[in-house]
């Protein structure tokens, strides 16, 4: 047996300060793959594979690895299966870093990362948004520093701009401000995430860019 612990909804209650993989069973219950403090963590159809997938044939016996670096957990697949893995929808070109509710596409199942805000702390750019960045024009690039407005002097609870204050501030149509977001969520490979959840991540990547300064908000 894996030592990983399995649970249900109704098992144990878990740390929340341990990072985990949750997914939803097919009796709605929801199932915990706890994470080591340190090392690596393999998912895959094999009996041997720490979080094993045995039910889903389309996850290869060895599907991806997850492993902590430098504090952080990593997931990368480098070949490993045959249909690939998916990360918020994004195929996994390269090592990628989980931050907490990341949604891990393997097969036919979806796991959720959860982790303790210590784990997700740091923040370290992605090589892969670089070309994205490269690639904003500058009514793009307004569009974001009118996004991140709100956190001028890191105000602990900002949220982002919204459509209708974007508007005012560009003097842009609200379909305008629209068409640039959705734009911006395909550059940055944040479509896919809850339509809740989008803004406030494109805004975190733009500042975790420099895209935005503390001069322009």
């Amino acid at each position: 047996m894996s030592e990983f612990a399995l649970t249900g909804m109704d098992g144990a209650a878990r740390e929340h300060d341990d990072a985990y993989l949750a997914r939803q069973n097919t009796w709605g219950e929801q199932q915990r793959w706890q994470l080591p403090p340190e090392g690596s963590v393999t998912i895959g159809r094999g009996s041997a594979a720490d979080v094993c997938l045995s039910e889903d044939c389309q996850v290869s016996r060895v599907h991806a690895v997850l492993e902590r670096v430098g504090g952080l957990w990593t997931i990368v697949d480098d070949g490993l299966s045959r249909n690939g893995t998916f990360l918020n929808g994004r195929r996994l070109a390269n090592r990628a870093r989980l931050r907490d509710r990341d949604k891990i596409s393997v097969g036919e199942t979806v796991l959720t990362f959860c982790a303790p805000p210590h784990t997700t702390s740091q923040k370290t750019v992605a090589g892969g948004m670089m070309p994205a960045v490269a690639r904003l024009t500058e009514p793009q690039r307004s569009v974001l520093v009118a996004l991140c407005r709100p956190y001028q002097g890191d105000h602990p609870y900002a949220s982002p701009a919204s459509n209708q204050q974007i508007s005012g501030e560009l003097c842009l149509s609200l379909d305008a401000v629209k068409t640039h977001l959705r734009v911006l969520f395909h550059k940055f490979g944040i479509e896919d995430l809850p339509q809740n959840q989008k803004r406030a991540r494109l805004a975190e990547i733009a500042l975790e860019l420099g895209l935005v300064t503390d001069t322009e908000r």
